[in-house]
């Protein structure tokens, strides 16, 4: 019956339209949807941004004779690729698995955790804190055993008190590495020794470093020098110490950690920051015993690249933006904006062309809600998507109704009488 007497006020509206040009009431209807002739719209056009034009002229040759199997640098701000190599591999990566096994412990424990050490944890093979099965250590203390020194040992404790034991916690660390969007890792041990099916890439271990560093408790441990602590009942102190060579030899070093097993050789995950740009590296597979300085000639080459190819550029959206075209609702149209300012900056070489698209519908049917996202504006660097910016409603507009139209016909009443 509603929708019968709503459809029967309509009707009559469009009588009074047709009538209009009679009765002198054409411009009034037309300040009412859906009486005003409100047209579909067009997204911005696209626009190129080059690097010339923000002023950038950085630019080097890419790391030449590198001996990793497989590397990778990125801008930690984006996770976007600056330089690599074979980066989708899957490969193991040692002992840089600990650095998700810390991070998983810091957003799951408490430093001030106990945690007891048992039969299996004590039993691990080199590098080990040698701790005995029975003794208890504070989880603060053993994170600083873990990614200072790599105690293979303080990784199963750490992974057993966590996630109850090594396989729940290898649960955790997946679900992160899917929180974070990794596709081509695995975990089955927190502390990186040989295993069927524990391997990453050298981008997804770029993405962990990059995620990880963002972490000041992370960030605190990695860039300890040193450490003393003694197990809960003081019968045994210990001493860790950084073995990154990397935090003290290259400026601007932020760390992170290094790794190497038989099967996946040398490993390191390095991250360093230089005026407000924070790039991280990853070496997979570079090399085996005795050249254990590998790792550091190519950690130095990919940042040293990094840094003088790339420059901070500023970026700003000018395109206005078109109203919407708003079918079956009180307005006709309804304005949109940027969810976010649209400035930011960008690391870019001299070659680099920012793309700037618009995904955006050319109507919307009511009722629409201030806030909801419409849309989006995408930046790409050379053609790949750096980010996008979400494109929502400036205000709410009504679905009409019966009362919208019965207000119509009242206004039109009192104009005409």
């Amino acid at each position: 019956m509603q929708k019968l007497l709503s459809s029967a006020i309509y009707t009559i509206c469009l009588i009074l339209l047709s009538l209009a040009y009679i009765n002198g009431t054409k411009d009034f209807l037309s300040g009412f949807a859906p009486f005003s002739q409100y047209e579909e719209t067009s997204p911005p056009v696209s626009q190129k941004i080059t690097a010339k034009s923000l002023g950038v002229t950085s630019s080097a040759s890419e790391p030449s004779k590198m001996y990793s199997k497989a590397y990778c640098l990125i801008d930690a701000d984006s996770n976007r690729i600056l330089a690599s190599k074979d980066a989708d591999l899957q490969l193991p990566m040692a002992s840089t698995t600990k650095i998700m096994t810390c991070i998983v412990a810091l957003e799951n424990g408490s430093p001030d955790d106990i945690v007891t050490v048992s039969r299996y944890a004590s039993s691990m093979p080199d590098v080990q804190l040698n701790m005995k099965e029975g003794e208890k250590f504070r989880l603060g203390d053993l994170l600083y055993s873990l990614m200072l020194e790599s105690h293979n040992d303080t990784a199963v404790a750490i992974a057993e008190h966590i996630g109850g034991s090594v396989e729940g916690f290898a649960e955790l660390m997946n679900l992160k590495a899917e929180e974070l969007g990794l596709a081509n890792t695995h975990f089955v041990t927190p502390n990186g020794l040989d295993s069927d099916g524990h391997y990453t890439t050298a981008y997804e271990l770029c993405c962990i470093g990059a995620y990880a560093v963002q972490n000041k408790e992370f960030m605190d441990i990695v860039q300890t020098p040193s450490h003393q602590f003694s197990n809960c009942d003081n019968t045994r102190t210990y001493s860790v110490n950084n073995k990154d060579a990397f935090l003290t030899s290259y400026s601007g070093a932020l760390g992170i950690k290094t790794g190497f097993t038989g099967n996946a050789g040398y490993c390191f995950c390095g991250a360093a920051k230089r005026n407000n740009t924070t790039l991280v590296s990853s070496v997979l597979a570079c090399g085996w015993p005795p050249n254990k300085s590998y790792k550091w000639a190519d950690t130095r080459k990919l940042m040293d690249y990094g840094f003088k190819a790339y420059t901070q550029a500023g970026i700003s959206a000018s395109a206005p933006l078109p109203e919407i075209m708003v079918t079956d609702g009180t307005e006709a149209s309804v304005p949109v904006k940027r969810a976010s300012s649209g400035s930011f900056t960008i690391l870019m070489s001299k070659n680099d062309v920012v793309t700037v698209d618009y995904e955006l519908p050319q109507k919307l049917e009511a009722p629409v809600r201030s806030g909801d996202i419409i849309g989006y504006e995408k930046y790409f660097i050379n053609d790949g998507l750096y980010m996008s910016v979400p494109v929502i409603v400036s205000q709410t507009i009504d679905k009409t109704d019966r009362r919208y139209f019965t207000d119509i016909l009242l206004k039109l009443f009192f104009m005409c009488s």
